[in-house]
């Protein structure tokens, strides 16, 4: 790559990410999980409990629960991660992603881009 193209896109990088930068620090948002964090749990078991989001990236009320029957279909679905945000965003687990969670693995899938942003969603088994 030549100075000229590395500049170019040295710039192009900071102009993207003071923009992003000061969305994020101006969130009042808490990216801690909205539910139990499993991660830690051996007696976790996503075939007989079903799973759920452990942790929720610049969350702000999303929330999602995969149901056991789900898990045991293993057939990609969308889900909303409504919960109580003022706007959504949908989500898909694939039918690879369910044999992961079948076997008690947890998967981190992005949500789709709803306001203006997206999330990092780890799902973990109940």
């Amino acid at each position: 790559m030549d100075r000229k193209s590395f500049l170019k896109k040295t710039a192009a990088a900071v102009l993207l990410a003071a923009p992003a930068t000061a969305l994020i620090s101006c969130s009042s948002s808490d990216n801690s999980g909205n539910t139990n964090n499993n991660n830690n749990n051996n007696n976790a078991d996503c075939i007989a409990n079903g799973a759920e989001a452990s942790v929720i990236t610049g969350n702000h009320g999303h929330s999602l629960v995969v149901p056991s029957a789900d898990v045991n279909a293993g057939v990609e679905k969308d889900y909303s991660i409504d919960g109580t945000a003022n706007h959504g965003h949908m989500v898909t687990i694939t039918a690879a992603n369910f044999t992961s969670l079948s076997a008690n693995q947890q998967i981190v899938v992005t949500s789709s881009n709803s306001a203006g942003h997206m999330h990092s969603v780890t799902v973990t088994c109940a």
